[in-house]
Protein backbone atom coordinates (compact mmCIF):
# COMPACT_ATOMS: atom_id res chain seq x y z
CA UNK A 1 0.00 0.00 0.00
CA UNK A 2 1.26 3.53 -0.84
CA UNK A 3 -0.20 6.38 0.75
CA UNK A 4 0.21 9.89 -0.96
CA UNK A 5 -1.59 13.47 -0.16
CA UNK A 6 -3.00 15.88 -3.00
CA UNK A 7 -3.45 19.64 -2.66
CA UNK A 8 -6.60 20.72 -4.25
CA UNK A 9 -7.00 24.39 -5.69
CA UNK A 10 -10.90 25.01 -6.43
CA UNK A 11 -12.55 27.39 -8.73
CA UNK A 12 -13.56 30.40 -6.30
CA UNK A 13 -16.82 29.47 -4.11
CA UNK A 14 -16.62 25.61 -5.01
CA UNK A 15 -14.78 24.31 -2.16
CA UNK A 16 -17.60 22.34 -0.39
CA UNK A 17 -19.06 21.13 -3.65
CA UNK A 18 -15.90 19.74 -4.44
CA UNK A 19 -14.73 18.37 -1.08
CA UNK A 20 -17.96 16.99 -0.92
CA UNK A 21 -17.90 15.49 -4.54
CA UNK A 22 -14.37 14.09 -3.21
CA UNK A 23 -16.19 12.38 0.15
CA UNK A 24 -19.06 10.98 -2.30
CA UNK A 25 -16.24 9.28 -4.13
CA UNK A 26 -14.56 7.62 -1.15
CA UNK A 27 -11.50 7.56 -2.51
CA UNK A 28 -9.56 9.55 -0.16
CA UNK A 29 -8.96 8.62 3.22
CA UNK A 30 -9.34 11.60 5.02
CA UNK A 31 -10.15 15.19 3.54
CA UNK A 32 -9.19 18.41 5.08
CA UNK A 33 -10.23 22.49 4.40
CA UNK A 34 -6.80 24.26 4.33
CA UNK A 35 -5.47 27.87 4.76
CA UNK A 36 -2.86 29.33 1.85
CA UNK A 37 -2.10 28.60 -1.83
CA UNK A 38 -4.75 25.53 -1.71
CA UNK A 39 -8.15 24.69 -0.53
CA UNK A 40 -8.42 21.20 0.28
CA UNK A 41 -5.83 18.46 1.62
CA UNK A 42 -6.77 14.94 1.03
CA UNK A 43 -4.89 11.75 1.73
CA UNK A 44 -5.19 8.67 -0.37
CA UNK A 45 -3.87 5.23 -0.04
CA UNK A 46 -3.54 3.00 -3.08
CA UNK A 47 -2.32 -0.20 -4.18
CA UNK A 48 1.58 -0.98 -4.74
CA UNK A 49 0.74 -1.77 -8.53
CA UNK A 50 -1.69 1.40 -9.19
CA UNK A 51 -0.25 4.33 -10.88
CA UNK A 52 -0.58 7.20 -8.77
CA UNK A 53 -0.44 9.94 -11.84
CA UNK A 54 -3.15 8.03 -13.51
CA UNK A 55 -5.26 7.70 -10.09
CA UNK A 56 -4.84 11.53 -9.83
CA UNK A 57 -5.55 12.50 -13.68
CA UNK A 58 -8.58 10.09 -13.49
CA UNK A 59 -10.28 9.97 -10.39
CA UNK A 60 -9.23 13.40 -8.52
CA UNK A 61 -8.65 15.60 -11.13
CA UNK A 62 -11.82 14.79 -13.03
CA UNK A 63 -13.80 16.32 -10.03
CA UNK A 64 -15.80 19.46 -11.73
CA UNK A 65 -14.91 22.93 -9.66
CA UNK A 66 -11.20 21.52 -9.56
CA UNK A 67 -8.55 24.21 -10.66
CA UNK A 68 -5.04 22.66 -10.16
CA UNK A 69 -3.36 19.81 -7.78
CA UNK A 70 -0.44 19.40 -6.07
CA UNK A 71 0.71 15.50 -5.46
CA UNK A 72 2.63 14.89 -2.45
CA UNK A 73 4.28 10.92 -2.34
CA UNK A 74 5.61 9.75 1.18
CA UNK A 75 8.10 7.19 1.64
CA UNK A 76 7.88 6.14 5.45
CA UNK A 77 5.62 6.90 8.42
CA UNK A 78 7.86 7.66 11.37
Amino acid sequence: MRTFFVQIKCQLGRTYEVASALAEAEIASEIYSTAGDYDILAKFYVNDDIDIGHFVGEKVQVIPGIADTRTTLTFRAF
